[in-house]
């Protein structure tokens, strides 16, 4: 193995150690003041659903989750497993289609409101590198359900 990869591979399950041992925090009680970039896992009674990544400040992040926006990705992932709606990049059935859909639409809200009612546990990584690696290996470490890597 490349050593440099292997290096940054070395670090992964230390950082997986950190976020577990990290208490869980309901989403919406995330500190206003967490640190920028990292890797954050949604938990639905104590099962890992949904890990993701940013560069960001891990608390905008998070609450962009179930906020007001129409961009909740994993709303959506949620929203299109309770409506059987596939994900698609044709006009029928996209984003917009689907939001003019009453049953999506309430779906989509319902599930920004199972989001925010989820725990949350989150490690910071400032390196662009090192947190992609670690949201691959946290999201199959965590058997996060909703992670799947499909390029879209």
């Amino acid at each position: 193995m490349n050593r440099q990869f292997q290096k940054h591979v070395q670090a992964l399950d230390g950082k997986w150690t950190q976020l577990r041992r990290m208490s869980p925090v309901p989403a919406d009680g995330v500190p206003p003041k967490a640190q920028k970039g990292g890797i954050y896992v949604f938990y639905d009674k104590g099962r890992a659903l949904y890990a993701g990544r940013t560069k960001r400040s891990l608390t905008v992040r998070i609450r962009e989750h179930f906020g007001a926006g129409l961009d909740c990705p994993f709303a959506w992932l949620l929203a299109r497993e309770m409506t059987g709606k596939k994900r698609t990049y044709r006009t029928k059935g996209s984003r917009n289609e689907l939001l003019n859909e009453l049953g999506f639409r309430l779906a989509y809200e319902l599930a920004k409101c199972l989001i925010r009612d989820m725990d949350v546990r989150y490690v910071h990584e400032r390196n662009p590198l090192k947190r992609a690696l670690l949201e691959i290996y946290v999201a199959t470490a965590e058997r996060a359900v909703h992670n799947d890597f499909e390029e879209h």
